[in-house]
């Protein structure tokens, strides 16, 4: 039958090897390219990797918390544990700093200059928690001064469209005029049409009584002379 102390150091053991395993996936990130869905998808595996071994962590100290309940354990035995499993803590809080500092860069890649992810982790390895403490302070502050930037680049980009906006608004305002004179000029030229139109037909009919009018004349003329002839 399995002692408590030794179901304890086999949780801890399987622990342990998440833990490697982890920390092989974040060396292998190096092969991947800076960002894109498989660099995505790795990182997502390898925070849900690290949640799982911090959530094993914190079962393993309650676990040798009630121990010496379960079976006689000396004091020596249980600060061992007690330092195995804080140094597997410390290694754990180190790679999530690692992989944090990596997101943050892939960030910093569309904010500002290109900023390698393997330079980080080279520079990040072998740091103490403080030390990891104070570079990731370092590229949050670079990350922030990209926003900056950023936020400078959009105001500057919204007073270009304001610009443009109101430009568009006065060709539009200048093309309802030219519209309007268009209607205007249009309504003036189809009423001389018309008023052409009703001259020229009344210059027509005026022709045709001016035709008659030079034949009437011109067989009366030739009666009275053929009247003249007879007398």
């Amino acid at each position: 039958m399995t002692t408590p102390s030794a179901s304890w150091m086999r949780e801890f053991n399987e622990a342990s090897k998440l833990g490697d395993e982890i920390n092989g996936m974040i060396s292998g990130k190096n092969s991947l390219a800076a960002s894109g869905p498989e660099t995505q998808r790795h990182l997502s595996a390898i925070r849900r990797k690290i949640t799982i071994l911090r959530t094993k962590l914190d079962i393993l100290q309650s676990l040798l918390s009630e121990l010496p309940s379960k079976q006689p354990v000396t004091g020596k035995e249980m600060n061992q544990r007690q330092d195995m499993l804080k140094n597997l803590s410390t290694k754990v809080n180190q790679m999530a700093s690692i992989l944090n500092m990596s997101s943050a860069a892939n960030r910093e890649n569309l904010l500002g200059p290109d900023k390698k992810t393997d330079d980080i982790m080279n520079k990040a390895t072998g740091l103490n928690n403080h030390g990891l403490v104070g570079f990731q302070r370092q590229i949050m502050k670079e990350q922030d001064q990209g926003l900056e930037k950023l936020e400078e680049t959009v105001i500057s980009t919204k007073h270009i469209a304001l610009a443009v906006n109101e430009e568009l608004s006065l060709h539009t305002k200048l093309l309802d005029d030219l519209d309007e004179h268009v209607d205007v000029t249009n309504s003036r030229l189809q009423m001389v049409q018309r008023k052409l139109a009703y001259l020229n037909k009344r210059t027509k009919g005026g022709c045709s009584s001016l035709i008659l009018l030079v034949i009437a004349i011109v067989i009366l003329i030739v009666v009275i002379f053929q009247l003249l002839k007879h007398l």
